[in-house]
């Protein structure tokens, strides 16, 4: 059973997906990072595979995909890094990414790669859903890996309902239309959105996120969905932190999971 699907049929709230980008800060920081997120008591990792032109993420995550690109990570470099991963990392690993670079890397072989080195499932913004269902859904199934669509306030309830259909895993909730961590905490108008969707009684789980980056904003994501993605104030944190990732990811998880940290974290970190 893929571990995304057995992690939602044992959890039903609070679930808490974080995501970074791989190679960031340094090159061989990635497997690191997912160790210490995995103890620190993440539910769900997320990678973000570095492209040239992340179209759907703010500025953060931008800088962090050229940051990574000039450190020198490749997709190659990325699954010879997760070789071996699943001997010590249990949860399940999206990787996060743009179509461009996984065709040119080839379907088929980066599909038999994801599967070789434990990967679960895929998000791929700018794949559209008739293009996903008519030319790669089948190669994804082969392989055992989820595609998780995105939904956003704009999108239509027949969108959504086709989504939903053809997913499995969970649907990513956008928060708004604006790329990733450009909102500063939740509004009421996001509220009527998150509520809306929670009136459809849609058959897969619910994560939102963009906008979530500390205690106050995931607790609110989880009273409308199963729980929240925190990217932008954990890449920040990473950027911040670099001398100690393993104290401040301890201490930041820790944070959003609870009210009263065991030690300070640097404000300016998760701002």
């Amino acid at each position: 059973m893929n571990r995304i699907t057995e992690l939602f049929q044992n959890k039903f709230a609070q679930v808490l997906n974080v995501y970074f980008t791989a190679g960031f800060p340094e090159l061989n920081d990635t497997v690191p990072i997912l160790e210490t997120l995995q103890e620190a008591g993440v539910d769900i990792i997320e990678i973000g595979m570095p492209y040239s032109d992340p179209v759907a993420d703010g500025e953060t995550i931008q800088q962090s995909n050229q940051k990574a690109l000039n450190n020198g990570m490749t997709l190659r470099i990325l699954f010879d890094q997760l070789r071996g991963i699943r001997k010590k990392v249990q949860v399940p690993i999206l990787l996060m990414g743009y179509l461009n670079p996984v065709v040119q890397f080839g379907i088929e072989a980066f599909c038999q790669q994801c599967a070789e080195v434990g990967v679960d499932g895929l998000i791929v913004p700018d794949l559209p859903i008739n293009v996903y269902e008519r030319d790669y859904k089948a190669t994804f199934d082969r392989y055992g890996l989820l595609n998780i669509f995105l939904i956003t306030p704009q999108t239509t309830e027949n969108r959504i309902r086709q989504i939903d259909q053809l997913s499995d895993g969970f649907v990513y909730m956008v928060s708004s239309a604006s790329t990733t961590g450009s909102q500063k905490g939740i509004t009421d108008e996001m509220k009527a959105y998150f509520s809306r969707i929670q009136n459809m009684n849609m058959k897969n789980p619910r994560l939102i996120g963009f906008g979530i980056q500390d205690h106050d904003t995931f607790q609110t994501a989880c009273q409308y969905a199963n729980g929240a993605i925190i990217g932008s104030a954990f890449v920040r944190l990473l950027e911040k932190n670099k001398a100690d990732k393993t104290a401040a990811i301890h201490n930041f998880i820790r944070s959003v999971r609870n009210t009263q940290p065991e030690e300070k974290i640097n404000s300016e970190a998760i701002a």
